[in-house]
């Protein structure tokens, strides 16, 4: 997910959770939401969950940590780095 839309979705929340606050229903949330944003608006089913996430007291708007592997990262510094290191150690292994 792109740092844009991981932004959207944030604010998005946010939105949801605003509307939540001033006591506005899901499907009220979802058809505001559905005005402006057209086909970008949140689904029902995302409203709804993150409207009963609110109701549960957990107000942020940001994705939880998820487990698992760590998305990787390749670029040319890192892979030089990468290539360092080896070098690094089997010249070390080699000259004992």
């Amino acid at each position: 997910m792109s740092g844009d839309a991981r932004n959207f979705n944030t604010e998005t929340r946010a939105v949801i959770k605003f509307f939540f606050l001033q006591g506005k229903p899901p499907k009220e949330i979802c058809a505001i939401l559905s005005e402006t944003l057209g086909e970008h608006a949140p689904s029902y089913a995302t409203v709804k969950k993150w409207v009963a996430q609110f109701k549960r007291g957990y107000f942020s708007t940001c994705d939880a940590p998820r487990p698992g592997r760590p998305k990787t990262v390749t670029t040319p510094g890192i892979i030089d780095q990468i290539h360092e290191l080896i070098w690094k150690t089997v010249g070390f292994r080699l000259n004992q």
